[in-house]
Protein backbone atom coordinates (compact mmCIF):
# COMPACT_ATOMS: atom_id res chain seq x y z
CA UNK A 1 0.00 0.00 0.00
CA UNK A 2 2.85 2.40 0.83
CA UNK A 3 4.50 1.73 -2.52
CA UNK A 4 1.19 2.27 -4.32
CA UNK A 5 0.67 5.66 -2.61
CA UNK A 6 4.25 6.59 -3.49
CA UNK A 7 3.64 5.70 -7.13
CA UNK A 8 0.42 7.74 -7.28
CA UNK A 9 2.03 10.82 -5.72
CA UNK A 10 4.94 10.53 -8.13
CA UNK A 11 2.53 10.25 -11.06
CA UNK A 12 0.62 13.37 -9.99
CA UNK A 13 3.86 15.32 -9.56
CA UNK A 14 4.97 14.30 -13.06
CA UNK A 15 1.73 15.56 -14.61
CA UNK A 16 1.88 18.90 -12.77
CA UNK A 17 5.59 19.36 -13.45
CA UNK A 18 5.21 18.56 -17.15
CA UNK A 19 2.48 21.18 -17.46
CA UNK A 20 4.76 23.82 -15.90
CA UNK A 21 7.66 22.82 -18.14
CA UNK A 22 5.69 22.92 -21.40
CA UNK A 23 3.82 26.14 -20.63
CA UNK A 24 6.81 28.14 -19.45
CA UNK A 25 9.34 26.55 -21.81
CA UNK A 26 7.33 27.66 -24.83
CA UNK A 27 6.78 31.14 -23.34
CA UNK A 28 10.49 31.54 -22.59
CA UNK A 29 11.36 30.48 -26.14
CA UNK A 30 9.18 33.28 -27.48
CA UNK A 31 10.69 35.83 -25.07
CA UNK A 32 14.21 34.92 -26.19
CA UNK A 33 13.39 34.57 -29.88
CA UNK A 34 14.58 30.95 -29.79
CA UNK A 35 12.69 28.10 -31.50
CA UNK A 36 10.85 25.88 -28.97
CA UNK A 37 12.75 22.87 -30.42
CA UNK A 38 16.04 24.36 -29.12
CA UNK A 39 14.58 24.85 -25.62
CA UNK A 40 13.38 21.25 -25.74
CA UNK A 41 16.76 19.97 -26.94
CA UNK A 42 18.77 21.76 -24.24
CA UNK A 43 17.23 23.13 -21.03
CA UNK A 44 14.26 20.76 -20.84
CA UNK A 45 16.24 17.72 -22.08
CA UNK A 46 18.94 18.17 -19.45
CA UNK A 47 16.36 18.91 -16.77
CA UNK A 48 14.20 15.88 -17.50
CA UNK A 49 17.34 13.70 -17.69
CA UNK A 50 18.26 14.56 -14.09
CA UNK A 51 16.65 11.32 -12.76
CA UNK A 52 18.96 9.27 -15.00
CA UNK A 53 21.94 11.28 -13.73
CA UNK A 54 21.01 10.62 -10.09
CA UNK A 55 20.51 6.91 -10.77
CA UNK A 56 23.84 6.73 -12.64
CA UNK A 57 25.91 8.39 -9.91
CA UNK A 58 24.36 6.29 -7.13
CA UNK A 59 24.64 3.04 -9.11
CA UNK A 60 28.27 3.52 -10.15
CA UNK A 61 29.32 4.54 -6.66
CA UNK A 62 27.76 1.30 -5.45
CA UNK A 63 29.67 -0.63 -8.14
CA UNK A 64 26.37 -1.45 -9.88
CA UNK A 65 27.42 -0.41 -13.37
CA UNK A 66 24.86 -2.71 -14.99
CA UNK A 67 22.03 -0.77 -13.36
CA UNK A 68 23.37 2.56 -14.67
CA UNK A 69 24.14 1.30 -18.19
CA UNK A 70 20.89 -0.65 -18.36
CA UNK A 71 18.98 2.44 -17.28
CA UNK A 72 20.49 4.56 -20.06
CA UNK A 73 20.10 1.90 -22.74
CA UNK A 74 16.54 1.18 -21.66
CA UNK A 75 15.64 4.86 -21.39
CA UNK A 76 16.84 5.61 -24.92
CA UNK A 77 14.86 2.69 -26.31
CA UNK A 78 11.79 3.98 -24.41
CA UNK A 79 12.36 7.53 -25.73
CA UNK A 80 12.96 6.64 -29.37
CA UNK A 81 10.54 3.72 -29.75
CA UNK A 82 7.74 4.02 -27.23
CA UNK A 83 7.35 7.76 -26.55
CA UNK A 84 8.24 9.02 -30.03
CA UNK A 85 5.99 6.33 -31.47
CA UNK A 86 3.12 7.44 -29.21
CA UNK A 87 3.64 11.05 -30.34
CA UNK A 88 3.36 9.94 -33.98
CA UNK A 89 0.22 7.95 -33.18
CA UNK A 90 -1.38 11.09 -31.75
CA UNK A 91 -0.35 13.13 -34.79
CA UNK A 92 2.30 12.60 -37.53
CA UNK A 93 5.66 14.06 -36.50
CA UNK A 94 7.49 16.32 -38.98
CA UNK A 95 11.27 16.91 -38.84
CA UNK A 96 13.21 20.00 -39.82
CA UNK A 97 16.63 20.22 -41.49
CA UNK A 98 18.57 20.53 -38.24
CA UNK A 99 16.99 17.41 -36.76
CA UNK A 100 17.99 15.39 -39.82
CA UNK A 101 21.52 16.80 -40.22
CA UNK A 102 22.59 17.35 -36.59
CA UNK A 103 20.38 15.64 -34.00
CA UNK A 104 19.85 12.33 -35.81
CA UNK A 105 23.56 11.77 -36.68
CA UNK A 106 24.39 12.91 -33.13
CA UNK A 107 22.24 10.30 -31.42
CA UNK A 108 23.62 7.55 -33.72
CA UNK A 109 27.23 8.62 -33.09
CA UNK A 110 26.98 8.71 -29.30
CA UNK A 111 25.11 5.39 -29.23
CA UNK A 112 27.89 3.67 -31.18
CA UNK A 113 30.57 5.36 -29.05
CA UNK A 114 28.84 4.40 -25.80
CA UNK A 115 28.62 0.76 -26.84
CA UNK A 116 32.25 0.77 -28.01
CA UNK A 117 33.45 2.13 -24.65
CA UNK A 118 31.43 -0.48 -22.74
CA UNK A 119 32.44 -3.41 -24.97
CA UNK A 120 35.36 -4.50 -22.74
CA UNK A 121 32.93 -5.11 -19.87
CA UNK A 122 33.34 -1.83 -17.98
CA UNK A 123 33.75 1.91 -18.43
CA UNK A 124 37.10 3.44 -17.51
CA UNK A 125 37.35 6.81 -15.77
CA UNK A 126 39.02 8.49 -18.78
CA UNK A 127 36.12 7.45 -21.03
CA UNK A 128 33.89 9.86 -19.16
CA UNK A 129 35.93 12.79 -20.53
CA UNK A 130 35.09 12.47 -24.26
CA UNK A 131 31.47 11.67 -23.40
CA UNK A 132 31.12 14.85 -21.33
CA UNK A 133 32.95 16.91 -23.96
CA UNK A 134 30.59 15.64 -26.65
CA UNK A 135 27.65 16.98 -24.64
CA UNK A 136 29.31 20.40 -24.57
CA UNK A 137 30.11 20.29 -28.31
CA UNK A 138 26.53 19.29 -29.14
CA UNK A 139 25.13 22.15 -27.06
CA UNK A 140 27.47 24.65 -28.76
CA UNK A 141 26.44 23.36 -32.21
CA UNK A 142 22.79 23.74 -31.29
CA UNK A 143 23.37 27.33 -30.27
CA UNK A 144 25.30 28.05 -33.46
CA UNK A 145 22.63 26.46 -35.66
CA UNK A 146 19.83 28.35 -33.93
CA UNK A 147 21.69 31.64 -34.26
CA UNK A 148 22.41 30.99 -37.95
CA UNK A 149 18.77 30.16 -38.69
CA UNK A 150 17.59 33.27 -36.87
CA UNK A 151 20.06 35.47 -38.79
CA UNK A 152 19.19 33.87 -42.12
CA UNK A 153 15.46 34.32 -41.61
CA UNK A 154 15.88 37.96 -40.61
CA UNK A 155 12.80 37.72 -38.43
CA UNK A 156 12.38 39.07 -34.93
CA UNK A 157 11.21 37.03 -32.02
CA UNK A 158 7.47 36.50 -31.78
CA UNK A 159 5.59 38.74 -29.38
CA UNK A 160 5.41 36.77 -26.12
CA UNK A 161 2.58 38.85 -24.71
CA UNK A 162 0.18 36.37 -26.34
CA UNK A 163 1.30 33.81 -23.79
CA UNK A 164 1.30 36.08 -20.74
CA UNK A 165 -2.12 35.06 -19.59
CA UNK A 166 -1.24 31.35 -19.73
CA UNK A 167 2.30 31.55 -18.36
CA UNK A 168 2.29 34.07 -15.58
CA UNK A 169 -0.28 36.84 -15.96
CA UNK A 170 0.77 40.31 -14.86
CA UNK A 171 3.78 38.85 -13.05
CA UNK A 172 5.05 37.40 -16.33
CA UNK A 173 4.69 40.76 -18.08
CA UNK A 174 6.45 42.53 -15.23
CA UNK A 175 9.37 40.15 -14.73
CA UNK A 176 10.00 39.00 -18.30
CA UNK A 177 12.18 36.06 -19.34
CA UNK A 178 13.56 35.23 -15.89
CA UNK A 179 10.00 34.67 -14.61
CA UNK A 180 9.43 31.94 -17.19
CA UNK A 181 12.86 30.48 -16.46
CA UNK A 182 12.09 30.30 -12.73
CA UNK A 183 8.77 28.54 -13.34
CA UNK A 184 10.48 26.23 -15.85
CA UNK A 185 13.07 25.26 -13.22
CA UNK A 186 10.28 24.69 -10.67
CA UNK A 187 8.52 22.43 -13.17
CA UNK A 188 11.69 20.42 -13.80
CA UNK A 189 12.26 20.10 -10.04
CA UNK A 190 8.71 18.80 -9.55
CA UNK A 191 9.27 16.31 -12.38
CA UNK A 192 12.54 15.07 -10.85
CA UNK A 193 10.95 14.60 -7.42
CA UNK A 194 7.96 12.85 -8.97
CA UNK A 195 10.21 10.53 -10.97
CA UNK A 196 12.20 9.74 -7.81
CA UNK A 197 9.01 8.72 -5.99
CA UNK A 198 7.80 6.71 -8.96
CA UNK A 199 11.11 4.88 -9.43
CA UNK A 200 11.58 4.33 -5.70
CA UNK A 201 8.26 2.57 -5.31
CA UNK A 202 8.61 0.52 -8.47
CA UNK A 203 12.22 -0.44 -7.76
CA UNK A 204 11.42 -1.66 -4.24
CA UNK A 205 8.72 -3.91 -5.67
CA UNK A 206 11.06 -5.27 -8.36
CA UNK A 207 13.86 -5.99 -5.90
CA UNK A 208 11.44 -7.86 -3.66
CA UNK A 209 10.92 -10.18 -6.63
CA UNK A 210 14.67 -10.92 -6.78
CA UNK A 211 15.36 -9.79 -10.37
CA UNK A 212 18.80 -8.62 -11.60
CA UNK A 213 20.23 -5.09 -11.64
CA UNK A 214 20.37 -5.19 -15.44
CA UNK A 215 16.69 -6.11 -15.70
CA UNK A 216 15.68 -3.42 -13.19
CA UNK A 217 17.71 -0.84 -15.13
CA UNK A 218 16.26 -1.85 -18.50
CA UNK A 219 12.64 -1.96 -17.38
CA UNK A 220 11.49 -0.47 -14.07
CA UNK A 221 14.09 2.27 -13.74
CA UNK A 222 14.27 3.01 -17.49
CA UNK A 223 10.52 3.47 -17.78
CA UNK A 224 10.36 5.36 -14.48
CA UNK A 225 13.14 7.79 -15.34
CA UNK A 226 11.62 8.23 -18.82
CA UNK A 227 8.38 9.34 -17.21
CA UNK A 228 9.43 13.04 -17.36
CA UNK A 229 9.95 12.77 -21.12
CA UNK A 230 6.71 10.79 -21.50
CA UNK A 231 4.51 13.27 -19.66
CA UNK A 232 6.27 16.28 -21.17
CA UNK A 233 5.71 14.82 -24.66
CA UNK A 234 2.05 13.98 -24.08
CA UNK A 235 1.15 17.33 -22.54
CA UNK A 236 3.19 19.22 -25.15
CA UNK A 237 1.37 17.35 -27.92
CA UNK A 238 -2.06 18.16 -26.48
CA UNK A 239 -1.04 21.82 -26.04
CA UNK A 240 0.21 22.04 -29.62
CA UNK A 241 3.91 22.37 -28.68
CA UNK A 242 5.11 19.45 -30.83
CA UNK A 243 8.58 20.87 -31.52
CA UNK A 244 9.27 21.18 -27.81
CA UNK A 245 8.17 17.57 -27.21
CA UNK A 246 10.24 16.05 -30.04
CA UNK A 247 13.26 18.17 -29.15
CA UNK A 248 13.04 16.92 -25.58
CA UNK A 249 13.00 13.27 -26.67
CA UNK A 250 15.94 13.52 -29.08
CA UNK A 251 17.95 15.82 -26.83
CA UNK A 252 17.43 13.58 -23.80
CA UNK A 253 18.65 10.55 -25.77
CA UNK A 254 21.85 12.38 -26.74
CA UNK A 255 22.52 13.81 -23.27
CA UNK A 256 21.84 10.40 -21.67
CA UNK A 257 24.75 8.87 -23.60
CA UNK A 258 27.10 11.82 -23.09
CA UNK A 259 26.55 14.02 -20.05
CA UNK A 260 24.38 11.61 -18.04
CA UNK A 261 26.75 8.70 -18.66
CA UNK A 262 30.03 10.61 -18.66
CA UNK A 263 29.60 12.52 -15.39
CA UNK A 264 28.83 9.43 -13.21
CA UNK A 265 31.81 7.61 -14.75
CA UNK A 266 34.07 10.54 -13.83
CA UNK A 267 32.59 10.96 -10.34
CA UNK A 268 32.66 7.25 -9.47
CA UNK A 269 36.01 6.49 -11.15
CA UNK A 270 34.58 3.94 -13.58
CA UNK A 271 31.45 1.85 -13.94
CA UNK A 272 32.42 -1.49 -12.47
CA UNK A 273 31.53 -4.75 -14.29
CA UNK A 274 28.73 -4.68 -16.86
CA UNK A 275 26.47 -7.72 -17.42
CA UNK A 276 27.24 -9.63 -20.60
CA UNK A 277 23.53 -9.62 -21.50
CA UNK A 278 23.69 -5.83 -21.79
CA UNK A 279 26.74 -6.03 -24.06
CA UNK A 280 25.42 -8.78 -26.31
CA UNK A 281 21.72 -7.89 -26.50
CA UNK A 282 20.48 -4.62 -25.04
CA UNK A 283 23.21 -2.16 -26.07
CA UNK A 284 23.18 -3.50 -29.67
CA UNK A 285 19.38 -3.16 -29.66
CA UNK A 286 19.71 0.46 -28.52
CA UNK A 287 22.21 1.15 -31.33
CA UNK A 288 19.93 -0.65 -33.79
CA UNK A 289 16.99 1.54 -32.77
CA UNK A 290 19.10 4.66 -33.38
CA UNK A 291 20.09 3.42 -36.85
CA UNK A 292 16.45 2.48 -37.60
CA UNK A 293 15.51 6.12 -36.97
CA UNK A 294 17.54 7.18 -40.04
CA UNK A 295 15.17 5.79 -42.72
CA UNK A 296 12.12 6.47 -40.53
CA UNK A 297 13.05 10.16 -40.12
CA UNK A 298 14.20 10.72 -43.71
CA UNK A 299 11.22 9.04 -45.42
CA UNK A 300 9.03 12.03 -46.14
CA UNK A 301 10.88 13.87 -43.34
CA UNK A 302 8.20 12.73 -40.92
CA UNK A 303 6.86 9.86 -38.83
CA UNK A 304 3.40 8.73 -39.92
CA UNK A 305 0.81 7.19 -37.62
CA UNK A 306 1.54 3.78 -39.13
CA UNK A 307 5.27 4.15 -38.42
CA UNK A 308 4.47 5.33 -34.92
CA UNK A 309 2.32 2.26 -34.37
CA UNK A 310 5.13 0.00 -35.59
CA UNK A 311 7.56 1.69 -33.19
CA UNK A 312 5.22 1.18 -30.23
CA UNK A 313 4.69 -2.44 -31.26
CA UNK A 314 8.46 -2.86 -31.48
CA UNK A 315 8.90 -1.63 -27.93
CA UNK A 316 6.13 -3.91 -26.65
CA UNK A 317 7.88 -6.86 -28.31
CA UNK A 318 11.22 -5.84 -26.77
CA UNK A 319 9.71 -5.43 -23.30
CA UNK A 320 7.91 -8.77 -23.61
CA UNK A 321 11.20 -10.47 -24.52
CA UNK A 322 12.81 -9.07 -21.38
CA UNK A 323 10.01 -10.52 -19.25
CA UNK A 324 10.20 -13.91 -20.99
CA UNK A 325 13.99 -14.09 -20.48
CA UNK A 326 13.55 -13.88 -16.69
CA UNK A 327 14.43 -17.12 -14.97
Amino acid sequence: MTSLVQLLIGLLALICGAELVVRNGSAMALRMGVPPMIIGLTIISIGTSTPELAVGVDAMRANAGSLAIGNIAGTNVVNLLLILGLCALLKPVHFDRRTLLLDLPGVVLVAVLGMAFAWDGQLQTWEGIPLTLLAIVYTVLLGWWSRRDKTASGTAALDPDELIEDAGGDAGRRHGTWWYLMLLVVGIAVIVVGADWLVGGAESLARSMGVSDAFIGLTVVAIGTSAPELFTAIIASFRGERDLAIGNLIGSSIYNLTLILGVPVLVAGGSGPIDTSLLRVDLPIMVGVCFACIPLFWTGRRLSRVEGGLMVAGYIAYFTSLILMLD
